[in-house]
C-alpha cells in the first residue's frame, strides 16, 4: 500500500558538503608562527568538522518516587520514499526537538535495472509489490535523505522488502519464520551492498550501517509473533510494530517471546463516533474505502487531527503510555494525512512533559526504570477506549 514516490529534480547537497568550514577569521599562522597580512603564505589544508549526529532526546534516568512518567510519542514512517513531505516532516522535527523512526523499505536501494538482485519468499527474482528505486540519480538522493535523516537524530527501522500483502502471491500471512528470515536477509543485504548491486560508484556512502536497525513494520501488518518475532531475534533485533492491538485503548508495552511490542492501537476517534485503527490508511478505508478523492481531504485531515488530540489528551492526564503515531509519506487522496501528523507533531511535541522519541530510546528508558515501576505502569487500564475514557 506504500507506493514509491517520484523524485523531485532538486539537488540535494550531501550531509558532508553542509559542514562548516572552520577558517580562522584572525592573522594565519603556520607552523606555530603568525604570518603577517599581506604575505604569501604558503596553502595548507582546509579544515572541516565531521557531522555528528543529533543526540537523543529522552533523559536517561529512573522515576522518583511518584513522579510520573514522560508523555512519548512514536511517530513512524512506512517505506519512506523521497518527497516533499519527508522534508516537511524533518523541518517540524527540527523545529520541536522531536524524534520519528523511518522505516526503510529495502526496494529503494536498488535501481529498476538491478532488481532481480532481490528475490522473495516464494517469489521470483526482481518480483515486488512496490516499484524499485529508480535511476541511479533516484538511489543517490534516496541514500542522501537517508544520511541527513540520520544526523537528525531520527532511527532507522525496516518496512522489509518487497511488501506482498494479502491478495498477492504468496504474501506475508503465509509466511513462515523462514520465509521472515529469508526476506530479512534480503533487506541487510540490500542495505549493505547497494553500490556493488547498482554499480553506482558516484555520491555519498550510507552513513549508518546494518547494525543500527533494530526493529521494524511489517507490510500491511501482516504476519504474527510465532513466525516474525524468531526471525528478529536472529538478526538481533529488540522491537516490533507491526501488530494491531488485541485491547482497544492504548496501554503500555510488554515483551513478547523476547520483542518488545508496540502495536498500532485501536481507540475511540471523536469524529467518527466509533472506534478505529489509528493508522493513515486505515482511516482512508474508513472514510471512503481508500478511494482516491481528493475533495474529502479537509474532511480526513480533520478527523485524524483530532482523534490524534484525543489520542495524547487521554494518555497524557491518564496514564501516560507510549502513543504510536502510524503513517507513510504517500499523497494519498490529495495528501490527505500528512498535514494532519505535522501539525499535531508542531502543536504537541514542545508541550510539557511530552517527548516525540524514538522507539530505541523508549525502550531504553523503560528497561532503566526499576521493574516494580515498569510492571505498575503496564498494569494501568488502557485509555482513550470510549467517548469517557
Amino acid at each position: 500500500m506504500n507506493l514509491r514516490i517520484v523524485t523531485r529534480n532538486k539537488c540535494l547537497a550531501s550531509v558532508a558538503t553542509l559542514a562548516l568550514l572552520l577558517v580562522a577569521a584572525c592573522a594565519p599562522v603556520v607552523d606555530g608562527a603568525a604570518v603577517r597580512q599581506g604575505s604569501a603564505a604558503p596553502p595548507g589544508p582546509t579544515a572541516v568538522s565531521e557531522p555528528t549526529r543529533k543526540p537523543s532526546n529522552v533523559p536517561m534516568r529512573k522515576l522518583a518516587p511518584g513522579e510520573r512518567p514522560p508523555q512519548f510519542i512514536l511517530f513512524s514512517f512506512d517505506g519512506v520514499g523521497v518527497t516533499p513531505n519527508w522534508d516537511e516532516f524533518l523541518k517540524a522535527a527540527d523545529e520541536t526537538d522531536a524524534r520519528f523512526t523511518a522505516l526503510m523499505t529495502g526496494l529503494y536501494f536498488l535501481t529498476d535495472e538491478a532488481r532481480h538482485k532481490y528475490q522473495g519468499p516464494g517469489h521470483r527474482p526482481g518480483e515486488s509489490s512496490l516499484a524499485f528505486g529508480g535511476t541511479k540519480a533516484e538511489v543517490i538522493e534516496q541514500i542522501e535523505y537517508l544520511n541527513e535523516t540520520w544526523y537528525a537524530g531520527h532511527e532507522m527501522g525496516t518496512h522489509y522488502v518487497g511488501h506482498f500483502c494479502a491478495g498477492t502471491k504468496h504474501p506475508g500471512t503465509d509466511w513462515t519464520v523462514a520465509d521472515w528470515d529469508h526476506e530479512l536477509d534480503q533487506f541487510f543485504s540490500l542495505m549493505k551492498n547497494w553500490r556493488a548491486n547498482t554499480g553506482i560508484k558516484s555520491g555519498p556512502d550510507l552513513v549508518f550501517g546494518t547494525d543500527v536497525v533494530k526493529g521494524g513494520r511489517t507490510q500491511c501488518l501482516e504476519g504474527s509473533p510465532r513466525t516474525i518475532f524468531p526471525a528478529l531475534l536472529r538478526h538481533h533485533m529488540t522491537w516490533d510494530s507491526s501488530m494491531p492491538a488485541k485491547r482497544t485503548g492504548i496501554y503500555w508495552p510488554s515483551i513478547e517471546r523476547g520483542i518488545w511490542e508496540f502495536p498500532i492501537p485501536y481507540v475511540y476517534s471523536p469524529p467518527l463516533k466509533a472506534s478505529q485503527t489509528a493508522l493513515d490508511f486505515n482511516f482512508w478505508v474508513t472514510y471512503n474505502g481508500a478511494k482516491n478523492r481528493p475533495k474529502d481531504a479537509p474532511k480526513i485531515r480533520q478527523i485524524v487531527r483530532q482523534t490524534y488530540e484525543y489520542m495524547y489528551q487521554r494518555a497524557f492526564e491518564g496514564n501516560r503510555a507510549p502513543i504510536v503515531i502510524a503513517n507513510h509519506f504517500n499523497d494519498w487522496s490529495g495528501n490527505a494525512f500528512n498535514p494532519a501528523t505535522w501539525d499535531f507533531m508542531r502543536n504537541t511535541c514542545g508541550n510539557p512533559e511530552t517527548i516525540c522519541a524514538t522507539y530505541q530510546d523508549v525502550i531504553a528508558w523503560m528497561e532503566l526504570q526499576d521493574p516494580e515501576v515498569l510492571a505498575e505502569l503496564q498494569r494501568q487500564a488502557p485509555v482513550a477506549v470510549d467517548a469517557a475514557h
